[in-house]
């Protein structure tokens, strides 16, 4: 059967610095038409950073639209454009909200948010080989670092500890990975 809908005509309701919303009227398979409500974004990037000791380092900060603290990977958004690179935006937001660089990533792929309303993608890596430098987030960013064993923030994820989509993607993904060897791991132990 086939699914694909048709675009008629776009009427822009409103354009802001993140977000653009449409309303648009689309053909159905059927012939009917419908509304659709379009959020256009530009699109994210979100880093798992994974440490020696098998560590993940991960941001606490408050989210106005649901008026909490949540616990992600480092992400950002890409430019308006959408032309920047994705792992060029992760490079940055990863300096940016914690202060580190990495020697590798590995790419943990792409994420639709939301596919019944907005045109989002997030592009999701995990980064190893990790050095500190000075973390300098953006002049709106609050952010507080918490760094967990992988094991442990995997078990939030699952207990619903978590519930930032990127995040939960990103971490059980890598969880899979690393133990497919497909993310190489050098654990060091810890100095007692």
């Amino acid at each position: 059967m086939n699914t694909e809908e048709k675009t008629i005509d776009q009427k822009y309701i409103y354009k802001g610095a993140i977000i653009n919303l449409r309303l648009d009227n689309a053909l159905l398979p059927n012939g009917n038409t419908a509304k659709r409500e379009v959020v256009e974004h530009p699109g994210g990037v979100g880093v798992l950073p994974i440490d020696n000791n098998g560590e993940v380092l991960l941001v606490k900060q408050f989210r106005y639209p649901y008026m909490e603290e949540t616990l992600e990977i480092p992400a950002g958004k890409r430019d308006k454009k959408g032309d920047s690179d994705p792992l060029t935006c992760g490079k940055r937001e990863l300096k940016e909200e914690t202060g580190a660089a990495a020697e590798n990533y590995y790419t943990l792929g792409t994420l639709y948010p939301s596919p019944g309303y907005t045109n989002e993608v997030i592009y999701m890596y995990a980064a190893t080989g990790l050095s500190f430098g000075e973390a300098d987030p953006d002049d709106d960013e609050f952010i507080n670092l918490v760094r967990l064993p992988l094991n442990e923030a995997v078990k939030m994820v699952l207990d619903g500890m978590i519930p930032d989509s990127k995040t939960q993607a990103a971490l059980l993904k890598a969880d899979i990975l690393i133990k497919q060897g497909k993310i190489p791991l050098t654990i060091r132990k810890k100095d007692i």
